[in-house]
Order: C-alpha cells, then sequence, then structure tokens
C-alpha cells in the first residue's frame, strides 16, 4: 500500500483513496463506505505519504509510526473515546513514539491519528511504510550505481 495514494480532505471526516487524477479534479473513493466522488481545486486535500509527526531527535514519517501502532495492537481497533476520557492519550501514543514533542505534538494530533489507524486497519491495511522502503532501496540503488 503506498500512503501517497491515501489522503484527508480538510471539513470532510474519514480518509479517501485517490482512484484518478484529471486535470482539475480528483476521484475519491471513501476508505470505510466505497463511495465514490470528485474533489475540486478549492478543497484542500493531504497525503497521509506526506505527514511527519515531531519527535525530539527528527520528523518521523506517518508510514512507520503506524507501523509501530500495528504491531503494539496487532491490528485491534484503539479506543480513542475511552483512551481520552481516561486522560490517558498522550501515554498511549508515548508507548508507540517515546520521543515524540511535547510541545508541538498536541492531543488532536493523536486522535487524528488513532483515528486513521482505526479506518486503514478495518479497510484491510497492515503494512504502512511499504512504500518508504521501496523508496528508500531505489535511492540506495541509485547511489550504488553512481559510485
Amino acid at each position: 500500500m503506498n500512503l501517497r495514494e491515501i489522503i484527508s480532505i480538510t471539513g470532510k471526516p474519514g480518509l479517501y483513496k485517490i482512484l484518478s487524477q484529471g486535470t482539475r479534479m480528483l476521484l475519491v473513493e471513501e476508505l470505510s463506505g466505497k463511495k465514490r466522488q470528485p474533489v475540486g481545486p478549492r478543497e484542500k486535500v493531504v497525503s497521509l505519504g506526506d505527514i511527519a509527526m515531531y519527535t525530539d531527535s527528527e520528523d518521523l514519517p506517518l508510514g512507520i509510526i503506524l507501523d509501530r501502532l500495528y504491531e503494539k495492537h496487532g491490528g485491534e481497533k484503539i479506543d480513542v473515546k475511552g483512551l481520552i476520557a481516561a486522560g490517558g492519550l498522550r501515554d498511549a501514543f508515548a508507548e508507540v513514539v517515546a520521543d515524540f514533542d511535547r510541545d508541538r505534538v498536541y492531543d488532536s494530533d493523536i486522535k487524528k491519528l488513532f483515528t486513521w489507524y482505526n479506518i486503514l486497519t478495518e479497510a484491510g491495511y497492515s503494512d504502512f511504510s511499504e512504500a518508504l522502503r521501496a523508496a528508500e532501496e531505489a535511492e540506495e540503488a541509485e547511489a550504488a550505481e553512481a559510485e
């Protein structure tokens, strides 16, 4: 799975998979409902492959964080509302990313991450950094050829 094909649309709940691109439009499909719809140029979209979260050392790509969540939870749903009610949202995130920047990562960011994880796993996704690894291997191969 390539996280670059999965997008979030500002103002709309859920995640969407890009099916096709036109000159002034995207055709997307909801991951949860399988409903297709066009996305115009005025709507703000963000590819999950372009998102990283702040840590004390470097920004960590979303794919790696999602893989860590999957490893910890085994694909099981995260009880986001329960974590919020118990005040354990940051603690649960710290179990996966211990060195996250506590000043720049907000509770709303963690809630959104956990919600996206639930949507992706319910849709059958399980290997989130696969595309990231493929890109890194391609870069390494190009560097080796240049030598």
